[in-house]
């Protein structure tokens, strides 16, 4: 038996996105829990990038969360479906951006003490304007502002999704990266 088999599963709703579930499973320890589990398929997420190093950023309303947030554009992982093209289509849906460019930040789960999510964390570059509209039920305003001042939000605690931090850290390591890279390269 491999770690955290799962030894008896009892459905408890299955709805259009998500399924829950009591899961009895075996632990490393070998001891046996039996654990609520929220299973989803997935998401992704992109962190669109500008030229003048401004970020697209959606102040979003979320019923979850009781009022406005700030998130990047994001989504489900449809059936089938890629990580990187479903940052690709949620960024043209939600923000009416295309980007030429994409960089693979990463993967993160996004509360896994319940839920099985895992969030793909994608950066675009070389954007350009699409025409688009938000899907039915989503209230959604699309937003530009310096890096530099979302990650401050992010450190004061305006910007409070996770998957928005961690992408916009995520970019903000890589930049640093690149630029020490460049800086280290004779030919520069």
């Amino acid at each position: 038996m491999s770690e955290g088999d799962i030894l008896k599963r009892e459905p408890i709703y299955q709805g259009a996105v998500i399924e829950v579930s009591v899961e009895t499973v075996e632990l490393p320890d070998g001891s046996q829990v039996d654990l609520e589990m929220v299973r989803h398929p997935g998401g992704a997420a992109a962190v669109a990038l500008d030229e003048q190093e401004r970020v697209c950023l959606l102040r979003q309303f979320r019923h979850a969360a009781r009022g406005w947030i700030w998130e990047l554009p994001a989504g489900r992982i449809d059936a089938g479906e890629a990580p990187g093209a479903t940052a690709r289509r949620e960024l043209a849906e939600e923000a009416g951006l295309k980007a030429d460019d994409w960089i693979d930040l990463g993967s993160m789960y996004s509360s896994p003490g319940i839920f099985d999510e895992v969030i793909h964390l994608w950066l675009g570059r070389g954007l350009s304007e699409l025409p688009h509209e938000h899907e039915h039920g989503e209230v959604i305003e699309i937003h530009w502002m310096p890096l530099s001042q979302a990650l401050d939000w992010c450190d004061d605690g305006t910007i409070t999704d996770g998957k928005t931090l961690v992408g916009l850290y995520r970019t903000s390591a890589y930049l640093k990266s690149q630029a020490e890279l460049l800086s280290e390269d004779p030919g520069c």
